[in-house]
């Protein structure tokens, strides 16, 4: 069997390149601000399918990514360590804003964010490993794909029907504006959960996307104690779990549950202890 070497930083190699991430993050804003306007002052009221916030705290979250981007504050050892609720506190400090108060926020920080991993893609500092508190390292350049994760995810998942409550219509996602989401969820996914999750993995597992965004990868266990899980592009292991890539944004994050949309073949019983237990930030 075909091991790859222990992952580092960074995605699979071969996967899409960054300036992809930086140009997903720009097109998933531009669909996002021209839903904006669209929405009314109750419907920014309204529950999000983001568990506790609601459509305006959805937004409050991402300016607060975006200023903290090219702004970044003071570390204070009182925060939050898990990264979830790091991010609820961001948002519960915005809770008292108006509506207008926070999108002025993601009006004027957004541009600024996006120019700033503009620069990021150039050498010599494009490949300087950058560390995401709870979330894990990564080059800089692979910032964008992270932007877009966290755009596209939101607005298709958390505000915009099926699963959110605003019933506007956007672009369909397309290879373009999916791949490098993914890029950036394999590339967290050994890293954000740490031994909790590499305990789960005993076996290769493959996981086939298909659609917009369709990869292939093998999940490899960790090659040793205190090492951590690894990706490889490919198909290496005999448990197969076949989903979209759209719904693996989904059921990645536990936003919906993996047994509704992934086709498990091989050994169920080595694919389910991960599947549980994966819940990517």
């Amino acid at each position: 069997m075909r091991r790859p070497a222990p992952s580092g930083p960074g995605p699979p190699e071969g996967g899409p390149t960054t300036r992809t991430g930086l140009d997903a993050a720009r097109l998933a804003t531009a669909h996002l601000a021209d839903v904006i306007p669209r929405i009314t002052e109750e419907q920014w009221e309204l529950p999000s399918a983001c568990a506790g916030w609601r459509v305006i705290d959805v937004m409050a979250h991402l300016a607060a990514l975006a200023t903290e981007a090219i702004d970044p504050p003071q570390p204070d050892p009182a925060w939050p360590q898990n990264r979830e609720r790091y991010h609820d506190m961001r948002v519960n400090e915005r809770r008292n804003w108006s509506h207008a108060d926070v999108l002025d926020e993601w009006s004027r920080s957004t541009p600024r964010q996006l120019d700033l991993l503009e620069t990021a893609q150039r050498t010599p500092h494009a490949n300087e490993i950058v560390n995401v508190p709870g979330l894990g390292s990564y080059p800089r350049h692979l910032l964008a794909n992270t932007m877009a994760f966290n755009v596209f995810c939101h607005l298709y998942n958390d505000i915009l029907a099926p699963g959110g409550p605003l019933p506007f219509t956007v672009p369909e996602p397309t290879d373009s504006l999916v791949a490098p989401a993914i890029e950036f969820m394999l590339a967290g996914l050994p890293q954000m959960q740490g031994p909790e999750l590499t305990a789960t993995v005993s076996e290769p597992l493959v996981i086939e996307l298909t659609g917009p965004g369709a990869t292939t990868v093998t999940i490899f266990p960790a090659a040793g104690p205190g090492r951590r899980l690894s990706v490889a592009l490919g198909a290496d292991g005999a448990t197969r779990i076949r989903s979209t890539a759209l719904d693996f944004i989904a059921w990645g994050t536990t936003r919906k549950p993996w047994r509704e949309h992934c086709e498990i073949t091989g050994d169920a019983s080595t694919a389910g202890p991960f599947l549980d237990c994966l819940n990517i930030i």
